[in-house]
């Protein structure tokens, strides 16, 4: 009976405890104001360098125990290899993430010239399609220039492609006027009709 009862009760000899027993609960944990993460977790961002002088500026304490935390590990982990320690850009590079999550660094937009170009295509018998593109070259979006056209013109529009927005039915002549008059910085030179054209 004694076997029993040490098992319903729960006794500490067959539970494992985890919990520091030096740790005042609940916990404090500290978030960095770069990253939004633990300050645990800083290294493994894309710049770490920018979490660290963030901590060193607004916490010296608490940067000056990882530093100490993390020195150990730089200094055994180098083997026999000389004792050479490598710079801190070197170190950066290997800690980034080379893919997935939020490791990537979005890349800059590659400049494109800001040409806006029209044209009609062709669907079944005498429909046509008009076919808008690069109006993402001036900044607009293209989700709300969508629905102003199709609003403006009483038509389905859609934004098919990454710079392209297809208006059902052919409205070639009066796009140019109305492109104009919604967006000013699209001047005339800056819009080129392209006529029918096939897919």
């Amino acid at each position: 009976m004694a076997t029993t009862e040490n098992a319903e009760s729960g006794s500490p000899e067959n539970k494992v405890d985890r919990a520091d027993p030096d740790a005042k609960y609940p916990l404090k944990v500290l978030y960095c104001g770069v990253c939004s993460l633990p300050t645990e977790y800083c290294e493994y961002m894309p710049e770490p360098a920018k979490c660290r002088q963030w901590l060193e500026k607004n916490f010296p304490d608490v940067f000056a125990r990882m530093t100490l935390g993390n020195a150990p590990k730089q200094e055994t982990g180098g083997g026999g290899g000389g004792g050479e320690v490598p710079p801190a850009g070197e170190e950066e590079e290997k800690k980034k993430q080379k893919r997935g999550g939020r490791g990537q660094i979005k890349q800059k937009k590659k400049t494109v010239p800001q040409k806006v170009t029209i044209a009609k295509i062709p669907r079944a018998k005498k429909k046509y399609v008009t076919r808008v593109c690069g109006l993402g070259t001036f900044d607009i979006d293209l989700k709300e220039a969508q629905r102003f056209f199709a609003q403006k013109f009483s038509c389905g529009a859609s934004v098919t492609a990454e710079d392209e927005i297809i208006i059902q039915g052919d409205f070639t002549d009066d796009i140019i006027d109305v492109i104009q008059e919604k967006w000013p910085e699209v001047d005339d030179d800056s819009i080129d009709d392209l006529g029918e054209v096939k897919k």
